[in-house]
């Protein structure tokens, strides 16, 4: 039988609007859209660097629970309010998934507020990082 893990942060947006922080489905890790509000304090930091830090930390937070890295995603959707933070936000980005190189779609949508200045959503395969990988490129 399938086992289903909902992992749920505390925060109240999660029973708001009913839904979980990240869901894992056998191996596979589903975390929502998240954004930088640190934990803790309930605060977003201004500055969109230090709000992209935030996110990847509450992303690693919440894969850690279940066993898994950001070694182990396999696909991230980036959402950033404002085009020209764009190359700010991808390098900080590209840092963090040196090596780990999933498939990626970055849009500039507004988001559900105008303090959130970036919101990454991934997906993870448990033990991706341990696997075996191909790299197949088609031009250099």
């Amino acid at each position: 039988m399938t086992k289903i893990i909902k992992l749920k942060t505390g925060s109240p947006f999660e029973d708001q609007a009913s839904y979980s922080r990240l869901v894992v489905v056998d191996n596979w890790i589903y975390v929502s859209n998240t954004a930088g509000r640190n934990p803790q304090t309930k605060l977003i930091p201004e500055d969109i660097l230090e709000q992209t830090h935030q996110v990847f930390a509450n992303i690693e937070t919440a894969l850690a629970v279940v066993d898994a890295s950001l070694a182990d995603v396999v696909c991230s959707r980036v959402f950033i309010q404002d085009p020209k933070d764009v190359p700010a936000v991808m390098g900080l980005i590209g840092e963090k998934f040196r090596g780990v190189d999933p498939a990626s779609t970055v849009t500039c949508p507004p988001l559900g507020s105008t303090v959130y200045k970036v919101e990454l959503e991934v997906t993870a395969y448990r033990n991706a990082s341990k696997a075996q990988v191909e790299v197949i490129r088609l031009s250099q």
